[in-house]
């Protein structure tokens, strides 16, 4: 089962809804230890003191808070909570906004609320309130020692709380090197734009997250499972010779680009079968307006396998019309 992170309550006006924090998100990344190389042991770290390099076990380790160079205030976690309790125990409601108006930029750690208690019927009403209004709730939270910004979204039948970044932790975009959408060298064509969206239309599906995982992961786990088989776990692959990068000129025909992409796309596809036949219908259209020619009496004969008459027996070219 899972373990609860936090126990307090949501408060907006005299609302009071007990809850209980868990977390909604998990690592699945890469479990690797750090092995010498010279036995294929596992590395170790410890914890010691700074002062005379002793080892220092979990039981004698407290939290402290540097006021001047070398001195410390010491800190045990009720000293945190007596700080500001009501902080501590509560996610405090501060205004309710429209769900598209807090950027993703700004999304951080998703955590699930559940509800404590005796906290079904008011935690019910917020959710359905969120999702009938269409809002969010931006709220103060304070998880461990650090005070969030977060917002409270309804999300199937949870309430989730996401972390979001203050504005200040959010990095200015004036130090890099990004086309001002009005500048002459970023310039777009109509062609190139309309060929783009047609392209995004017919890769455009249904969103199931089920269906994307982690393949790099995979693949080394493979990799992994080869070696065993192979009796090659102490065996270490040195760097191979690196391919050249693809040479790339500073011209890039996009019209190309797209063309072929659109080309890979399954014929299935309705935006890339109404682009081709709309080429087909510009080339009917095309041949419409070109004008007819007679075939000439020399082609005429070798179609019907006829010997051609005398040039001046031959009756007069019509014009086209």
């Amino acid at each position: 089962m899972a373990r609860s992170l936090w126990k307090g309550a949501i408060s907006f006006g005299l609302v009071h809804i007990p809850v209980e924090i868990y977390s909604a998100a998990r690592e699945q990344s890469l479990d690797l230890t750090m092995l010498d190389r010279r036995d294929f042991s596992p590395i170790g770290f410890k914890r010691y003191n700074k002062g005379n390099d002793q080892e220092v076990t979990w039981d004698d380790i407290v939290k402290g808070y540097e006021y001047s160079d070398g001195e410390y205030v010491v800190l045990s976690d009720e000293d945190l909570r007596q700080a500001n309790p009501e902080a501590t125990q509560t996610i405090d409601i501060l205004a309710f906004v429209d769900a598209d108006q807090v950027p993703l930029l700004h999304y951080e750690q998703p955590y699930y609320l559940a509800p404590g208690k005796g906290g079904d019927k008011v935690y019910a009403l917020l959710r359905e309130t969120l999702r009938k209004t269409g809002k969010v709730g931006i709220a103060n939270v304070v998880i461990r020692v650090k005070q969030h910004l977060c917002v409270l979204v309804c999300v199937g039948d949870a309430i989730v709380m996401n972390t979001l970044r203050y504005s200040d932790e959010i990095r200015d975009t004036a130090d890099l090197k990004i086309p001002d959408s009005g500048a002459k060298a970023a310039a777009i064509s109509d062609k190139e734009l309309k060929m783009a969206m047609a392209l995004v239309e017919g890769m455009s599906e249904e969103w199931k997250p089920e269906q994307y995982h982690d393949t790099y992961r995979e693949d080394v786990l493979a990799l992994v499972e080869k070696k065993v088989k192979a009796k090659e776990t102490k065996t270490i692959t040195m760097p191979g010779k690196e391919k050249a990068p693809a040479k790339s000129g500073n011209v890039i025909d996009l019209v190309a680009l797209l063309q072929q992409s659109l080309g890979k796309k399954p014929a299935g596809k309705t935006t890339a079968a109404n682009h081709e036949e709309q080429d087909e219908a510009e080339d009917v259209e095309e041949a419409k307006s070109t004008p007819k020619r007679t075939p000439s009496a020399k082609t005429a004969a070798a179609k019907t396998g006829k010997a051609a008459a005398p040039a001046k027996a031959a009756p007069a070219r019509r014009k086209s019309a």
